[in-house]
């Protein structure tokens, strides 16, 4: 009988690895892409090249100081999803500045000083934008206005040289939705004449909830090939409902609908990207559902109370440190052991 050389077990490679995987995040989310560039103009690809070409600048400066490989950390494309789902939460013009503040905060204190990929307890694009966000607030709430982009030439100059486009950023800027919805709340103005405004259209936000629509797309792309678990998109979309729909239900004039709050800022983006990070989630699956809405409640929170109008990178911080703890309580019964 003919023999054959076999290798040592085990014989069947690994199906997935972290490249694969970041690989088909990156192309889940080019319909976030695309549409994020239809509405606000092409200063989001700017965005991404600076986040890109920093975080992985810091990634290379980081394995040199812990001694490690640079191949295998560089190419694996957690740095890219981790610098495009910052670029996704700063405004298209945002200065260059801010990518290089965020993606120093994201790779060498949220993900290197916990020891690398996988051993992160935060997770890094959240920790990257809520620095910014905290330290740099004016520029980050100067979004263009969708359906009206600045064009390629003003885009570099308003990033690298602060020069405003056009008339100036009081003429380009305007506030999202939430925060329109904020402030004209806050001035006794019910969501009758509050929608009224232009910053608003069928569904949320103009604009916005095609950005929202295209991220579901995106995961569900993700869905189907079983990238993520289906337990933190349902518990933070169910959770948005269960909490809002009661009080719509009791004064429609006073509260916002659930898809005013799903189509309206980033929790769409949350659900099926950010909370799913396998890292700084759970893994048990009631502890994902929990964490899932853990991130819907806090966020609901932060926009009703906080000083955000968005509140989704607090949420999911907040929800990151508890993941442990909702695993130890949550774990699934071992065959054999006692109730």
């Amino acid at each position: 009988m003919r023999r054959f050389d076999t290798a040592g077990a085990p014989h069947l490679p690994p199906s997935t690895s972290v490249g694969r995987v970041m690989g088909l995040v990156l192309l889940a989310l080019l319909p976030g892409i695309g549409a994020h560039v239809w509405f606000f103009g092409p200063g989001l690809l700017v965005q991404i090249a600076l986040a890109a070409g920093f975080a992985l600048a810091f990634e290379a400066c980081t394995l040199q100081v812990r001694q490690r490989p640079l191949k295998p950390f560089l190419t694996d494309l957690s740095a890219p999803v981790c610098a495009v789902l910052f670029a996704l939460c700063v405004p298209p013009l945002a200065p260059w500045w801010v990518a290089l503040t965020g993606m120093a905060a994201a790779m060498v204190f949220a993900k290197h000083l916990f020891g690398g990929l996988g051993h992160n307890l935060f997770n890094p694009a959240m920790v990257g934008y809520a620095v910014v966000l905290i330290c740099f607030p004016l520029q980050l709430s100067q979004w263009p206005e969708p359906g009206a982009p600045v064009g390629a030439g003003e885009t570099l100059r308003a990033i690298f040289l602060g020069t405003p486009p056009g008339a100036g950023w009081d003429a380009i800027a305007q506030a999202t939705p939430l925060d329109t919805l904020r402030l004209q709340a806050a001035q006794g103005r019910t969501l009758g004449e509050i929608h009224a405004d232009p910053a608003f259209g069928t569904l949320g936000g103009r604009g916005w909830e095609w950005l929202a629509l295209a991220y579901a797309l995106g995961g569900a792309l993700l869905l189907w090939r079983r990238v993520i678990h289906w337990q933190v998109p349902t518990g933070v979309l169910a959770g948005v409902l269960m909490l809002t729909l009661p009080f719509w239900l009791m004064d429609p004039d006073l509260h916002p609908s659930p898809l005013q709050h799903l189509f309206s800022g980033a929790l769409v983006l949350a659900a099926f990207f950010i909370a799913t990070d396998p890292v700084t989630g759970c893994v048990s699956p009631r502890g994902r559902l929990l964490f899932g809405i853990g991130v819907a409640a806090l966020t609901l929170a932060i926009r009703r109370w906080g000083l955000y109008p968005d509140g989704v990178a607090f949420a999911v911080l907040l929800m990151n440190c508890t993941a442990p703890w909702l695993d130890r309580v949550t774990r699934p019964r071992i065959y054999g052991e006692p109730r």
